[in-house]
């Protein structure tokens, strides 16, 4: 029989994870901390906005052996990891775009990652776009934006940003073996939120497509080579509860993600690009 954890969110946390919809969905080990209750909960849940990481921190050293951070903004995670690192705790990042199955699966399994990497050597361009609501802060869907660009191809060079305003940005650079990408940003009510992302090589290509943790519908990913159109199979799970099985995993196992460490590299760019 698997363990069961308690939790506790803030109001902030639960609209930014789909918190009390996601845990509701695995009952069997994860429930709210029982009414009056006064310790500390199993696991702390801690929206992304700014100071997340000492809020985490803290946390951690409070003895929260769980931590879930929803849609994280860019911040130096180093005294988190240490924390974490010390008290054997578990950091999960449910991040919009790049937390979703379909980008990274677990094991083996095929996925947008193993996709777009097989096909990165033969690559002569990768163009991206970001859609997301008018109003959305563009800093932070270029963040966003950025994070699932790094879960599939793994590495972005030069990158500069080369418009950014209140109707979205434009950034560009090169990958691995220096062909160019592209990744728009367009802040617009006229289609779904989420991101596209299309490999173009020498004999064919990867699309993908990510719809936001909240839609109804499960990301696509789709390969085109000498063998035709193949659909890698569909995932209905969207971030938010891919990031809570993970945690629970790791929990269960005592082992722990590298969540922290991949993060530590989209904030290194990220900083890179605000300082310019």
């Amino acid at each position: 029989m698997s363990a069961h954890f308690t939790v506790q969110a803030t109001p902030a946390a639960r609209a930014a994870g789909a918190v009390t919809e996601t845990v509701a969905s695995l009952p069997a080990t994860f429930g709210p901390m029982p009414a009056g209750h006064s310790g500390h909960a199993d696991v702390l849940v801690v929206a992304g906005s700014r100071g997340w990481a000492a809020e985490a921190a803290g946390a951690v050293q409070a003895g929260a052996r769980g931590i879930v951070v929803a849609n994280p903004e860019p911040e130096d995670t180093s005294e988190l990891a240490a924390a974490a690192d010390a008290a054997g705790a578990v950091v999960v990042l449910d991040l919009r775009w790049a937390a979703n199955p379909a980008l990274a699966a677990e094991g083996s399994g095929p996925d947008a990652r193993g996709a777009v990497r097989s096909g990165l050597g033969t690559a002569s361009l990768l163009d991206s776009v970001a859609t997301a609501a008018p109003g959305t802060d563009p800093r932070q869907l270029l963040s966003d934006h950025l994070a699932a660009l790094l879960a599939v191809a793994g590495r972005l060079d030069g990158v500069a940003v080369l418009r950014l305003d209140t109707s979205g940005y434009t950034a560009s650079g090169r990958l691995a073996n220096g062909a160019p990408f592209t990744a728009q940003g367009v802040l617009t009510a006229a289609r779904p939120a989420g991101v596209d992302i299309r490999l173009y090589t020498a004999d064919g290509g990867v699309a993908v497509r990510v719809p936001d943790p909240d839609a109804a519908w499960p990301a696509e990913v789709r390969v085109t080579g000498p063998h035709g159109d193949l659909l890698l199979p569909t995932l209905y799970e969207s971030a938010h509860r891919f990031a809570w099985r993970r945690l629970k995993e790791h929990l269960s196992a005592g082992t722990r993600p590298d969540d922290l460490a991949g993060f530590a590299r989209l904030t290194d760019l990220y900083a890179t690009l605000t300082a310019t």
